[in-house]
């Protein structure tokens, strides 16, 4: 599989035959995510070292206009992030009026928090239910994705949020649960 900003080898993880998570896709490692809703994660632990998962979460502490995947952290705050499904939007529940911005043309993606614009195509997204997957609405064959590689972030780890090829990549970067 080959993401838009790392390379990843065939040999990934391999997904249980139980069910898991509201997707109804099986994964090898569901995280106990202890952060309060609204929450959007990876429906798989993804090796995350606590077993928090991984959720949507600004760069630093608080506010900042770039993007990652983060440990998810118990007390919630920039982690915290909702589904627009009318306004096809990702949007932060701890600072108001910010949403998930991405150019799908640039390499590598560059997910940013910036004001909400309804007439952004950078910030509308679809999500598919029986899946998981967040796609840009005007890119149906990229998929919101996670890296595979993770690195120590204080006392969580993070990750880079990137674009996958739906068809090209594994569920268990790339399948989101909104709680």
């Amino acid at each position: 599989m080959k993401l838009t900003n790392i390379s990843v080898t065939s040999a990934m993880f391999a997904i249980a035959i139980a069910a898991s998570g509201s997707t109804g896709i099986a994964f090898a490692d569901t995280p106990n995510v202890q952060t309060p809703s609204p929450v959007i994660f990876l429906a798989d632990n993804l090796n995350e070292p606590d077993g928090l998962g991984w959720c949507i979460d600004t760069v630093g502490r608080g506010f900042a206009d770039k993007l990652h995947a983060h440990s998810c952290k118990p007390q919630g705050g920039d982690v915290q992030f909702t589904y627009n499904k009318k306004a096809h939007s990702i949007e932060s529940a701890e600072f108001n009026g910010k949403c998930m911005s991405v150019d799908a043309a640039q390499q590598p993606a560059e997910f940013e928090l910036l004001d909400c614009d309804a007439e952004s195509a950078e910030q509308r997204f679809t999500f598919d239910a029986s899946n998981g997957f967040f796609k840009p609405l005007d890119s149906p064959n990229l998929c919101i994705g996670v890296g595979e590689q993770y690195r120590a972030a204080g006392p969580f780890s993070s990750r880079d949020l990137v674009l996958i090829n739906c068809a090209d990549a594994q569920a268990v970067y790339m399948s989101w649960t909104i709680r």
